[in-house]
């Protein structure tokens, strides 16, 4: 036991957490006894008929076959994001193979189970195709329950990174929660040209000062080799967050593709799921290591890294999965307490590789244990106690040890301790008000800029405003900027982060401005002030649809204050207008295959899932009345 263990839990924490577990006994409760009925009728292929099996080992080989045949060696799935155009999932190509040998040696057998999609945001940012990333966690979650469907399996291993994929894969594991499932990053690209200096070129394109050679240099040089992309957007948050719920290696979140500790951690991972199964004699179910302690866990890691807004969505529909209600309120409650400790961007200049050699996710979790923000009493794939992740891996010859992380921060300007942090809160707020309820992410946000009284100007599409932007239509005076019809319901729920550097060159330039919309601005939300996820969506009648040009909106970060300056009778009366895509405006580069999770996707604040889950109390998503 570490002294961080002992360290009484903070009373919010405590109090959020205690009311979780209320909430969600229900569903909890149902979910644990279905992953336990699978689990005791024990390995999954014995129960195959000899026809089954025979399908099931039919291309392995010699040595292979025989392992399937019994049932003492435990066979491990592996579910895998790969593909070679983007960044972060091409080094997975040769993972398969590395943790099918990493398993044998352990004494089990490994089979490529299936692959899943990959989008990537960064790629498909303004393009039609943006419109399917949302709807690409729940596929790639179906994809997931599909790969181990065959139940062949005795564990799984999870080979994802970036937006949507990691949640995906949870989603889809956690159907499976009787498996023990360890996830296997790839580590981030080595530092390119800084994010801060990539941010000024964009904003200087966006004012037509540079060309775009000279962009796309910048952002070649930004994003220049195999690995994550290198700011802490959605992709780097799931790696902190996978770690933190004790689903990767203590440590392994944030090291380099093709370094000999990678690698290393990789074979690890392998033999660590074969020790995890019921024939490896620690059975640890996935199931039971996400629980509403480690959910909170995430969050308060989530809030003290001011990681991706997304997750607001994400972590949502993660903990349905696994039969827990999370709501946006614990998400705020737990920001009031919660300190703001890293300085990554967009939050500041460095990124994740500046975090990790400043002391990184082992030196966040101990102060925030040491601060009582934690829960320690956690399983997790490395053991049980959360204080396990204090420690970093090292090699040693060849030898993989894991020795105690830094107990001091190596760089204050990047990470900062609980006792000393960089803003006392986690830089998330829930707003609410007579247009719905929103979050907002502040911690890259300036003080001066947190609260915005302005007309609307209002657009049914984020090129409307590009264009205002590029005609000088939006010089010289203040707005907030209301960007409906973007709700899952409506289009699938884009990024809208295109957004940002034309708003922030206005803001710039000494005019309030802000933004309001049912749409995300993704986990690279900046410098403007945004109210994002709204809900109730405007393509389901949410206030949104009647908010006209000229009418004041307040948004105000530092009370939570979502506000309509519009009598509320006649605001109730004025009819909806402007409309989601319909007919032909949804169709091409596959959208037209969606229509299905249109139509039964759920909203923002139950996490944006065509999956049904527990129900949220009405009491907590309730919208201020009109």
């Amino acid at each position: 036991m570490t002294t961080s263990s002992r360290t009484p839990l903070h009373p919010v924490v405590a109090e959020v957490t205690a009311r979780i577990v209320e909430r969600s006994a229900p569903g909890r409760t149902a979910y644990l006894a279905q992953i336990r009925a699978a689990g005791d009728r024990g390995p999954a292929r014995g129960r195959l008929a000899c026809a089954n099996l025979a399908h099931g080992f039919a291309a392995s080989d010699a040595p292979a076959k025989k392992a399937l045949r019994g049932r003492t060696k435990p066979n491990v799935a592996i579910v895998s994001a790969y593909n070679d155009m983007l960044s972060a999932h091409q080094p997975f190509e040769t993972y398969p193979r590395a943790l099918k040998q990493a398993v044998i040696r352990a004494g089990g057998i490994a089979q490529f189970a299936g692959g899943v999609p990959a989008m990537c945001d960064g790629i498909t940012q303004g393009r039609d195709g943006m419109q399917l990333s949302l709807y690409s966690r729940d596929v790639i979650a179906m994809s997931t329950a599909i790969a181990l469907s065959h139940d062949m399996f005795d564990g799984a291993l999870m080979l994802g990174v970036c937006d949507k994929i990691v949640p995906g894969l949870l989603i889809g594991a956690l159907s499976f929660g009787h498996l023990p499932t360890v996830f296997v990053p790839a580590g981030p690209m080595e530092s390119g040209l800084p994010n801060g200096e990539k941010a000024k070129v964009r904003q200087l394109h966006a004012e037509g000062k540079v060309g775009r050679d000279e962009l796309l240099e910048a952002e070649a040089a930004s994003y220049h080799s195999a690995g994550t992309c290198t700011f802490y957007g959605t992709a780097n948050s799931n790696q902190l967050l996978m770690e933190v719920l004790g689903l990767h290696l203590p440590g392994s979140s944030f090291v380099n593709p093709g370094t000999p500790l990678r690698e290393a951690l990789t074979r690890a991972a392998g033999a660590r799921v074969t020790e995890l199964t019921r024939q490896g004699g620690e059975n640890t179910p996935i199931g039971e290591i996400v629980d509403e302690r480690a959910i909170v866990n995430a969050c308060v890691a989530l809030l003290a890294s001011g990681g991706s807004t997304n997750h607001t969505l994400h972590l949502v529909a993660i903990a349905r999965a696994a039969g827990i209600t999370l709501t946006w309120d614990d998400l705020s409650d737990l920001s009031a307490v919660v300190p703001s400790l890293a300085k990554m961007y967009p939050n500041g200049e460095a990124d994740v590789n500046h975090f990790h050699a400043a002391g990184g996710i082992a030196f966040l979790v101990h102060t925030l244990l040491r601060a009582g923000l934690l829960h320690d009493d956690v399983r997790t794939i490395a053991g049980h106690g959360l204080w396990r992740y204090t420690t970093e891996p090292r090699l040693r010859g060849e030898d993989l040890t894991w020795e105690e992380g830094p107990k001091a921060s190596l760089d204050t300007t990047v990470l900062r301790p609980a006792d000393d942090p960089f803003t006392p809160d986690g830089g998330l707020k829930l707003l609410s008000g007579p247009l719905g309820r929103a979050v907002i992410k502040t911690s890259a946000v300036k003080p001066e800029h947190r609260a915005v009284t302005a007309p609307a100007l209002v657009f049914d599409h984020q090129d409307e405003l590009l264009r205002a932007f590029g005609d000088g239509e939006l010089d010289g005076r203040d707005f907030v900027a209301v960007i409906r019809f973007q709700g899952p319901a409506a289009n699938g729920m884009p990024e809208l982060h295109k957004l940002t550097p034309a708003l922030g060159v206005l803001q710039d330039r000494g005019q309030q401005v802000a933004i309001v919309t049912d749409g995300r601005m993704s986990g690279a939300s900046g410098k403007v002030p945004a109210a994002i996820h709204v809900t109730p969506e405007a393509a389901l009648g949410g206030p949104l649809a009647r908010v006209h040009d000229g009418d004041a909106i307040t948004v105000d970060a530092n009370t939570g204050l979502l506000d309509l300056h519009v009598d509320r009778a006649e605001l109730n009366d004025r009819p909806a207008t402007g409309r989601a895509p319909q007919g032909p405006e949804w169709s091409g580069t596959g959208r037209e295959l969606f229509a299905a999770f249109r139509a039964t996707v759920g909203s923002a604040d139950t996490g944006a899932s065509v999956f049904p889950g527990v129900p949220v109390p009405p009491q907590e998503v309730s919208v201020v009345p009109v």
